[in-house]
């Protein structure tokens, strides 16, 4: 399973290398399906993690044994300058994922091409659902001025999440409010509702929101 389907050195037919660009496709289909699964993705990056091992698979093939093609095709990626926004660790995870399937069906290891994507993106989901992996969500949380926000809610927060941090605090409503804005990750998600009419008791009904776009700060 693990070996060579062709031998590349020998050249390859039309079928060979349809073979090998379908093999890298739908590793790049699982990859992509993986980045929708396990958080932000939108419809471009998903694009490109499908067609991202075809294209590499495509210049390994190319250069292969030729030394003048691969000094070639270097400088022309040279030629090229990249801009985009800063990525995720997960990000820069799956890119490196899809250029290698693409690296290794290049070499018609197909079978460790697969074996590879199955691994890595069954990783990433587990690590994704698992709750002490769970994405945090951003609470805001408005008092009034004469609530003391200092451990206001810590035996709410015991009770119902796991973890949680003030992130900021901010005055609205011309200084007549406080706006708190924490992360927090819920120890059930189906007690989310209870835990906002709690939080309602509490600052007297005031504005709240809980979203799931948390800032994560991440180094890589």
């Amino acid at each position: 399973m693990l070996s060579a389907m062709f031998d590349v050195n020998q050249g390859l037919s039309v079928g060979g290398m349809l073979v090998l660009m379908l093999c890298a496709a739908a590793c790049g289909l699982i990859i992509a399906v993986t980045a929708m699964l396990t958080g932000p993705c939108s419809k471009g990056f998903a694009a490109s993690l499908v067609t991202l091992p075809v294209v590499v698979q495509a210049v390994i093939l190319m250069v292969n044994g030729n030394v003048g093609t691969g000094v070639a095709v270097l400088g022309a990626f040279s030629l090229v300058r990249f801009r985009s926004v800063p990525g995720s660790s997960r990000d820069i995870t799956l890119i490196f994922l899809a250029m290698g399937t693409g690296l290794a069906t290049s070499m018609a290891y197909t079978g460790y091409a697969l074996l590879l994507t199955a691994v890595v993106c069954a990783l990433l989901l587990v690590l994704h659902f698992v709750h002490p992996f769970s994405q945090p969500l951003l609470l805001r949380v408005t008092i009034p001025e004469d609530l003391d926000y200092t451990g206001v809610f810590d035996d709410l927060f015991a009770t119902h999440t796991r973890r949680w941090r003030l992130e900021g605090v901010k005055t609205t409503g011309m200084g007549s409010l406080f706006e708190l804005r924490y992360t927090v990750v819920l120890k059930d998600p189906r007690q989310e509702k209870a835990f906002l009419d709690e939080l309602r008791c509490r600052n007297g009904n005031l504005t709240l929101s809980l979203t799931r776009n948390a800032p994560i700060h991440e180094e890589l």
